[in-house]
């Protein structure tokens, strides 16, 4: 945005937000494909029951869209300076959360690999959310 009178543009989009972003898809893609091998993984090696594994396989395809959403409604949102998308972003951010504190609590068999990829992925998450709203409140100002 220009200021007026042919000023300085003033850039109120986060570079740490955007890297943020840009990190956090290579690991979600990361996550959600170690965590698809992991249940495959889980159905060979253990009893693990066809009813739980496909919740879960169900749970994980859910976060893989939903964490593409939410990294594209991000990064739209941070690079156009629009609160509405980010907003969205952060709303997906929370839910995102909740499906890794599924995976890494809640799922039917966890292993070592498991609490490790989901609690990375909390991590991210928080340090996003975070990130997210102090951009949306400095595009409002």
């Amino acid at each position: 945005m220009a200021a007026a009178r042919g000023g300085p543009a003033t850039v109120l989009s986060s570079l740490p937000l955007q890297l943020l972003l840009c990190l956090s898809a290579a690991f979600c893609s990361v996550h959600v494909l170690a965590s698809l091998l992991l249940l495959v993984y889980k159905t060979q090696a253990f009893s693990y029951p066809l009813g739980l594994a496909a919740r879960d396989l169900a749970l994980l395809l859910l976060l893989g869209v939903l964490e593409a959403l939410r990294l594209g409604l991000g990064a739209q949102g941070n690079l156009t300076e629009s609160e509405g998308p980010l907003a969205a972003s952060l709303a997906l951010t929370l839910g995102c959360a909740l499906l890794a504190v599924y995976f890494l609590l809640w799922q039917a068999l966890v292993l070592w690999v498991d609490s490790w990829l989901s609690s990375a992925l909390l991590v991210l998450h928080g340090l996003e959310a975070c990130l997210q709203a102090v951009t949306i409140a400095a595009f409002l100002r």
